[in-house]
């Protein structure tokens, strides 16, 4: 039912109650017909149920194939099971899956997190008394309590209002405090303007009413919030999608070659059954790269890491890699584009209008007066500009009901805030009550106004009276006078003044004077200020009515305020828009006020859209607005949802940006959902893959830099660990065939006749191969890694020219390396020999192969130590297996110098041929971005 559009007697029937609350046998009837006013806990995740996912992947279940060879060759006759080649291979893979769950597992907490918010108790009428219980008893139909600093505890429909005010911009993005009343509204009416209504978690900042529940638990706004989030998809990244594909690949290809080579070793070469299956675990192993998975999640780690440095916590391990192809932001406004709370940024005051700097500077230099161009004295000079500025400001602090928060007062500590600063650079937020009135405050504070009195009455501010007024005795001193301050909308304050301050003087407020006040009203309201007049009287009885008080007043100005954008977001989203990222403003604020904002932070603010026509416009006519236009003002949380959908639809990758419980279900669905960390609520944080600990915009920039850089890293270690493999399993492949054909005597009765061993691949994948990978993922950024487009959603890692490369590799390693094999076995005699001699050389030319990868990218050698490490301690490994005990378990002997010169000449050849057929290809296909390989 639409709740806010009916009349208010109609509202209590369809509740079955009245103003004065249920009786207990009606709540006993509802609190079974509605349950508990709580959110639905979330499904958690089984540690059983994901640690077993670990192992649900194509190139895992091939490993556990080899494995399973590895013990069925005992079966054979006279044969024993291959214990250590199955016991390598099932450590790997656990190894690789403990690893994986210890980084995966993090419980959905997004649910978690909303039920936190709950309040524990709410004031209700129950049988006619006035009661207080658990928020959870409440049910539809109860007449609840409001008072400033209560939290709503249910979505509730106003009976009756005395300045009553509430605090939602966690749930509607509005900056500034909701005045309600209790009124019947439009049907049309959006979420932000049913000013009739109190929502679930919200919060009274002043006055108090009096309001029927009409929704509870997941029927609450928050509730819905809380459904969407419950409903949202895990979204893989096009990295994981694109690992899974590599898996079954490879995995229906080994199949395919082990069966192609079984039959042509039992029918052809006449080759024994216990051989057969020795090749088919050696192809297994070796085409598997058991490296990558852990090379991936330590990458994606260590960038995670440098992330942290920059004050991007990531949340979400795989999103590292996603940030390098973000095209699209979808940012709210309120606290993330903008400091998140209302700020005084232009005044008239003595008929000058002076333009306030929003950093702790009191007053900006370039102030500007209209009719004489005077500058502002802030000097304390007592000059006329002054005084009126101080008069205005001093109505400001009087006429106010905010004040100072010693608990969040607290200096802040060096230690913990990040590099750009926290909230707590300007002064943090060191005032509570309604945040117009904190504006006030700080405006005068930051004019070094701090006037002092004793307030001796007030009528309070209502939606009919449009104003408040206080009456102090201020100054010091027993020679006191009362002096009454008013403050409310420009029209009534000027229509209970007679006089106005000018220049200094107080003058009679004319016709033409009151139309240059009403003139400059407007044009501050056209910059999206929300605009307040102010007036005094002084020489007043303490114990008069409103009407004596609000009488012939002196009127003294005005007061422009905003939600002032953050000073380094505008060069942040340029330096986006500059490496091809689109970002679009999504707020729940009005369209002039995010138009406003929008033209200071460099967005397109001809045009702008209202959640009512995201509501009304077809998937495919949003993704024609969205083509043209920048600017989203009046939305929800479901619209900004359809604002991501039709641009993930159109192929981009969408991160979205937000602090507030309306945010969390765009967050949740985002490609990159990004929550503030100082302003965020913990529902947003909790539904997001990464928190800005410094809640600044031009964090996101640095960490999609950081996120390109990762991706062009994982490119080379995907190249390096897939050329590898292909050149094992070609080796393997075509050393089998060869062998068993032309050297029957060293291949055709030897059970172990095997190019490589299974041990063998092993070590290479894991020991030699894995460090260089490993040391190539903290490869440094290019220094163009934000001059060129972000890759589309549909670009892959692995695309033509990588692929291209790999197999070239592969075949290369293979010719040489078989080259090397035969020609060992020719001159010695000895398979073991020709074993070793091909396994050091491919151990060598993979780790030369690292340094010709990152030759594309212009890295000088010495640029990345970590390699340089790698690189030594893998040549020191494979010296420890020819050199150690360890020759025995993987069946090898010691080189001699003769073996090292002929393994040293064929990496030469392979390096001189690796060189020369990068430069043909990149002549004939010139490099189009830094991401091609060689």
């Amino acid at each position: 039912m639409d709740w806010h559009s009916v009349p208010t007697e109609s509202v209590l029937d369809e509740l079955d109650t009245d103003a004065t609350g249920l009786t207990s046998e009606a709540v006993d009837d509802r609190v079974a017909e509605y349950g508990p006013n709580e959110l639905r806990r979330g499904e958690g995740v089984s540690p059983l149920a994901l640690f077993v996912s670990q192992f649900q992947d194509a190139l895992v279940y091939l490993l556990f194939l080899a494995a399973a060879l590895s013990l069925a060759v005992g079966f054979l006759p006279g044969e024993e099971p291959a214990y250590v080649d199955a016991a390598l291979i099932l450590t790997i893979l656990l190894a690789n899956g403990v690893f994986g769950f210890a980084q995966d597992y993090r419980a959905e907490r997004s649910i978690e997190a909303l039920r936190s918010l709950s309040t524990p108790t709410a004031t209700v009428r129950r049988d006619g008394r006035t009661v207080e219980i658990p928020a959870t008893e409440l049910v539809p139909g109860d007449v609840v309590l409001l008072e400033a600093g209560d939290a709503v505890p249910a979505d509730a429909r106003l009976l009756e209002v005395a300045t009553l005010e509430t605090d939602e911009s966690a749930l509607t993005g509005e900056s500034a405090s909701a005045v309600k009343e209790a009124t019947v509204l439009d049907e049309a009416t959006p979420l932000a303007e049913r000013r009739n209504l109190v929502f679930m978690n919200t919060t009274v900042v002043r006055g108090r009413g009096r309001a029927v529940v009409v929704e509870t638990g997941m029927d609450t706004e928050v509730g819905a919030i809380a459904t969407q989030l419950e409903t949202a998809e895990d979204r893989e990244t096009p990295f994981q999608r694109e690992v899974d594909r590599l898996g079954r690949r490879l995995g229906a290809g080994v199949v395919a070659l082990i069966v192609l080579i079984a039959v042509t070793q039992l029918l052809i070469t006449q080759t024994s059954p216990t051989l057969v299956l020795l090749v088919a675990i050696t192809l297994a192993v070796a085409a598997v790269p058991e490296g990558l998975p852990a090379v991936v999640t330590l990458t994606l780690a260590l960038g995670s890491q440098k992330m942290l440095e920059r004050n991007a916590l990531v949340r979400n391990l795989p999103v590292v890699e996603s940030l390098g192809s973000v095209d699209a932001i979808v940012t709210d406004k309120t606290g993330t584009l903008t400091e998140n709370r209302m700020t005084v940024t232009r005044v008239l005051a003595g008929g000058t209008v002076h333009e306030f700097a929003t950093e702790d500077s009191p007053v900006d230099d370039s102030e500007t007066t209209p009719e004489e161009g005077e500058r502002l004295a802030t000097d304390g000079d007592g000059g006329p500009d002054r005084s009126a500025l101080e008069a205005l400001l001093t109505c400001g602090v009087f006429c106010n009901n905010a004040e100072l928060d010693p608990a969040a007062a607290t200096p802040p500590d060096p230690a913990t805030d990040g590099e750009r600063g926290s909230a707590a650079d300007d002064g943090g937020d060191d005032f509570r009550g309604d945040p117009t009135e904190v504006a006030l405050l700080r405006a005068a504070r930051r004019a070094d106004v701090e006037p002092a009195g004793e307030r001796l009455a007030e009528f309070p501010f209502d939606s009919e009276r449009k104003r408040m007024t206080v009456v102090v005795a201020d100054g010091e001193g027993d020679g006191r006078e009362p002096t009454a301050y008013t403050k409310g909308a420009p029209r009534v304050v000027l229509d209970r003044c007679d006089r106005l301050l000018h220049d200094g003087e107080v003058v009679p407020l004319t016709d033409e004077r009151r139309e240059e006040v009403l003139a400059a009203t407007d044009e501050f309201a056209g910059d999206a200020l929300r605009v307040l007049g102010f007036a005094r009287r002084t020489g007043i009885d303490a114990d008069a009515d409103a009407d004596d008080v609000e009488r012939e007043m002196v009127f003294l100005g005005l007061q422009g305020m905003i939600d002032p954008p953050r000073p380094e977001v505008e060069a942040a989203i340029a330096d986006c828009r500059g490496a091809g990222i689109g970002v679009v403003m999504a707020t729940g604020d009005n369209v002039e006020t995010a138009k406003a904002v929008g033209r200071q932070l460099g967005f397109d603010a001809t045009t702008a859209a209202t959640g009512a026509d995201v509501e009304a416009a077809t998937p495919e006519e949003l993704a024609d607005i969205l083509e043209s236009v920048e600017i989203f003002a009046r939305v929800d949380p479901s619209h900004k949802v359809d604002i991501l959908r039709a641009l993930q639809e159109s192929g981009r990758t969408v991160a979205m940006t937000g602090d507030g419980v309306n945010d969390a279900p765009a967050l949740r669905n985002a490609d990159v959902g990004i929550a503030m960390g100082i302003r965020g609520t913990q529902v947003a944080q909790q539904a997001s893959d990464m928190v800005l600990r410094d809640d600044n915009f031009a964090t996101i920039r640095d960490a999609i830099a950081e996120g390109r850089g990762i991706f062009d890293n994982i490119r080379k270690f995907v190249n390096f660990l897939l050329s590898a493999n292909a050149g094992e399993v070609l080796v393997v492949f075509a050393g089998v065939l060869l062998g068993a054909l032309f050297f029957p005597e060293a291949f055709g009765g030897n059970e172990e006749a095997l190019v490589l061993t299974p041990a063998m691949i092993l070590w290479m994948n894991l020991v030699t191969d894995g460090p260089p990978a490993l040391a190539l993922g903290v490869d440094p950024k290019t220094d163009d890694v934000m001059s060129r487009p972000p890759r589309g959603s549909d670009a892959s890692v692995i695309d033509v020219r990588m692929a291209g490369s790999v197999l070239s590799t592969g075949v290369l390693l293979t010719v040489v390396g078989l080259w090397l094999f035969f020609t060992s076995i020719q001159e010695t005699g000895e398979l073991v020999v020709a074993q070793t001699v091909l396994f050091t050389f491919l151990v060598v030319a993979e780790l030369v192969r690292a340094y010709l990868i990152r030759r594309h990218y212009g890295l000088p050698v010495r640029s990345n130590p970590w390699l340089l490490a790698a690189v030594a301690t893998s040549l020191g490994l494979q010296l420890a297996v020819l050199y150690t005990p360890l020759a025995t378990v993987f069946r090898v002997v010691p080189l001699s110098a003769t073996g090292w010169e002929t393994v040293a000449l064929a990496v030469g050849v392979f390096t001189l041929v690796s060189l020369t057929l990068s430069v043909v290809v990149e002549r004939v296909a010139p490099r189009v971005t830094q991401t091609a390989e060689p």
